[in-house]
């Protein structure tokens, strides 16, 4: 009898998981669009990512609601209580992952319908950095890589001061070039909901940690910085 309710919890806890990878697959799907979008001036691929933000909401609500279920009919304890929660909140974040994105495709948007602005190819390295650790975040939540989670600590810094250092930028050529204010607020946005992006992959790397080890990094981390 024990063997069986184990069995009927691990399958429980397989769905669940499986519902929230699927859930980061479409995410990183849907920021691969925006990143199309941005950088190729593409209104199409800007209006992909906007329709298919539903489907991941859905997903956020569906994993929220199958981990409530599980934590009800089985009440698990200690590590699989932890295992449980680190995989709701994964899906919370990506949830927000995904809003980010969304927020980058409207204002992508917006640029298209102006001249083209050379600053937009200075985001590259920035959404690179938001967008790798994104995947690394999944693959450390699915693969249990309480290294790698911990890396995301310090590449969030610097995506930090990645940020900081455009919006810098882009607040210099305003005063230089006034008729590209627009432009140039729009750009710092994306960078900020870059920014944000990093926060969120950051996060699930916290979570991930606790998860396994169940050793809470989230506040040292900040108190480091």
């Amino acid at each position: 009898m024990p063997t069986h309710i184990l069995s009927t919890f691990e399958d429980a806890l397989n769905s669940l998981r499986n519902d929230a990878l699927m859930m980061s697959s479409l995410t990183e799907r849907n920021l691969a669009n925006t990143r199309k979008g941005l950088f190729e001036r593409d209104e199409d691929w800007c209006n992909t990512v906007i329709a298919d933000d539903e489907e991941i909401d859905t997903l956020e609500v569906q994993v929220d609601r199958e981990g409530i279920n599980v934590m009800l009919r089985f009440h698990p304890m200690a590590s699989d209580m932890r295992n449980v929660i680190a995989t709701m909140k994964l899906s919370v974040n990506l949830e927000r992952v995904a809003d980010q994105a969304v927020n980058i495709a409207r204002r992508s948007r917006k640029l298209i319908t102006r001249p083209e602005a050379p600053e937009v190819a200075q985001l590259h390295p920035i959404f690179q950095c938001a967008e790798g650790m994104v995947k690394d975040a999944v693959r450390a939540f699915a693969d249990r890589d309480v290294a790698l989670s911990r890396a995301l600590m310090e590449r969030d810094r610097e995506l930090d001061e990645m940020n900081r250092n455009y919006a810098e930028r882009m607040t210099d050529l305003m005063s230089k070039n006034v008729e590209s204010i627009p432009t140039y607020m729009d750009l710092i946005f994306i960078s900020r909901f870059l920014e944000r992006i990093g926060d969120q992959a950051k996060n699930i790397g916290e979570d991930t940690v606790y998860a396994i080890s169940a050793e809470e990094i989230r506040h040292t981390n900040r108190a480091a910085m």
